[in-house]
Parts: C-alpha cells; sequence; structure tokens
C-alpha cells in the first residue's frame, strides 16, 4: 500500500501549468513544509520539506485558493521517477501525487503571521463571498451562491 498524509504550509504558491495537446490539463506542483516531531541531536531543521504535485481539478483548486503559509492537508502517494537533465546528470525524484487536498485552519487562524516566518494569506477578492465560522460546533458555513465554485458537486 502506497498512502500519504501530510499536514503543513505551503513554503509559497503553487506553481500551474496546462499539458500541451487538445485536452489540456492543469498540473500544480507545490511545498510543504511539515514539522517534525522530534528534533535529532546536533540538527537545527525542524520540518521536512516535501513536493507535492495535483492534476486537473484539484490543481485548479489549488491555484485558486492556496497561498503561501497557508495550512493544510494532504493525501495521496508517494511517486518516484528520474529524468536526465541538460548536463547530462541523471536526476531522481520523489513527489507526493494528490489524492485529496484541503484546509486545515479557518482563514482568520491564516491570515494571522505563521510561526515560522511565512506570510500570512491574502484576502480574498471583496465580490466573492467568505465563508464564515461557525458558533461553537467547529464546522464553518458556506454562504449562499457558493456551490458552483465548489470542486466536489
Amino acid at each position: 500500500m502506497n498512502k500519504v498524509i501530510l499536514m503543513g504550509r505551503l513554503t509559497r504558491d503553487p506553481e500551474v501549468r496546462y499539458s500541451a495537446g487538445e485536452n489540456a490539463t492543469a498540473v500544480a506542483r507545490y511545498t510543504l513544509a511539515v514539522d517534525r516531531r522530534f528534533r535529532r541531536d546536533g540538527s537545527d531543521q525542524t520540518a521536512d520539506f516535501i513536493g507535492c504535485v495535483a492534476f486537473g481539478r484539484s490543481a485548479e483548486f489549488a491555484e485558486k485558493y492556496f497561498r503561501q503559509g497557508l495550512k493544510i492537508v494532504v493525501t495521496g502517494r508517494i511517486q518516484t521517477g528520474s529524468y536526465t537533465n541538460k548536463d547530462g546528470v541523471r536526476v531522481y525524484t520523489t513527489d507526493v501525487v494528490v489524492e485529496d487536498q484541503e484546509f486545515a485552519e479557518s482563514k482568520n487562524a491564516s491570515s494571522a503571521p505563521a510561526a515560522g516566518g511565512f506570510d500570512s494569506a491574502p484576502a480574498p477578492a471583496p465580490s466573492r463571498p467568505t465563508p464564515s465560522a461557525a458558533s461553537g460546533d467547529g464546522f464553518m458555513n458556506i454562504p449562499d451562491g457558493i456551490d458552483e465554485e465548489l470542486p466536489f458537486n
């Protein structure tokens, strides 16, 4: 079984490109800074930086809503690969192919300065209705009229 679950903060805005051809597919790449549970002796590194790649509607969602410093949860699978760079050197890659991605904190929490020194997430465009926190049940209210923008209908 190849299953990965990560929670971390985006190190920068996702980089999105579209595949060539008649049915262009969005491909989003981003890196998550995932805190380590324990610190190794003599090491100052407290996080791992893990490359993630999302395709199709997941990539378009990441492009639209994910910003540097935002805390998200990703589930997916590890995929390895290799290629030869322009200098003729074989380069080996390891990425998490995203199967599911979601927000790990409320909008209010993500707009506060992050402890890791990331910039805060920008506010959405004023014309878009924004979700509001519900009273005490831990769920957020989805405003009316946003159904057509959600990736799962």
